[in-house]
Parts: structure tokens; sequence; C-alpha cells
């Protein structure tokens, strides 16, 4: 491993690529992939303690649920601390979805086109060309 400085987020990722890689793999595993890879590296800042694509996977109450595991971690300056958090993370988005589906598609309540899909109609009807307006409805209907 480097000693280039990872983020959290590059952690999360690592933890994700992992899971793609080995679906077979238990978070127990994931977690000591993560330990093996990211030990006697520099440890993440706790300035930039987030996960900002998850935003769109999940609700923040669950893929923030291991950001004070990590900090702690990070505090202590313990690698198998900052992993665990990372895995708890991991897990309760990787369960909100198997539950719930992903964020936005579940109701229309929680449905992010809701609200703009009749402005953005009635613009792109006002403001783009008759041809170009064919040859969109074209390329949907293929």
């Amino acid at each position: 491993m480097d000693q280039q400085q990872r983020t959290v987020s590059d952690m999360f990722r690592r933890a994700q690529a992992a899971r793609t890689e080995h679906p077979e793999w238990s978070y127990k595993q994931i977690n000591e992939l993560l330990v093996k890879e990211f030990s006697g590296g520099a440890f993440p800042p706790l300035s930039s303690l987030t996960i900002p694509e998850q935003d769109d996977r999940a609700p923040e109450e669950d893929w923030t649920a291991g950001l004070p595991i990590i900090s702690r971690g990070i505090q202590l300056q313990d690698w198998k601390e900052i992993a665990n958090g990372i895995i708890l993370s991991l897990e309760q988005t990787e369960n909100y979805e198997r539950a719930r589906g992903p964020e936005g598609d579940r109701d229309d309540w929680h449905n992010r086109n809701v609200g703009i899909s009749d402005a953005t109609s009635k613009g792109v009807g006002k403001w783009m060309p008759a041809e170009l307006m064919e040859l969109a409805e074209r390329s949907v209907k293929k």
C-alpha cells in the first residue's frame, strides 16, 4: 500500500468494489481486506468525513451510521475501528436498498422528478424546435 493519504470515501468505494468483486464474501471478510490494504498508510483526515455519492443510494441516516465509529477510529488511529465503521455504513446502505429499492424509486413521495417533470416538459415544448422534438420522440420509441 502506498503512503498516500486516503479519504473515507476512498475506503468506502474500495469496500463497494470488494463487495462487487466477491459477492459471496461476508462483511467480516471485506472488513479484514480493508484493514489489510489500508494499514500502514496515513489515516484519513477528519475534515472530509463523508461519503457524498451515498446520498443517491439511501437516506442520510443509513449511510452515515458508521461515521461516528470511523471518527473514533481516526482519533485512536485504529484501522480496525475505521473498517468497522465503513462496513456498518455499507451494510446499512445495502440493507436499505434490498428492503426498499434505490432512493427515489419507491413511491411518488420519494421520486425526485415529482414537481419538475411538468415544468420540464412545458419548457422543452416551448423552446425546443419541432425537428428536435420529432427526433427525440423517435429515439424514445426505439
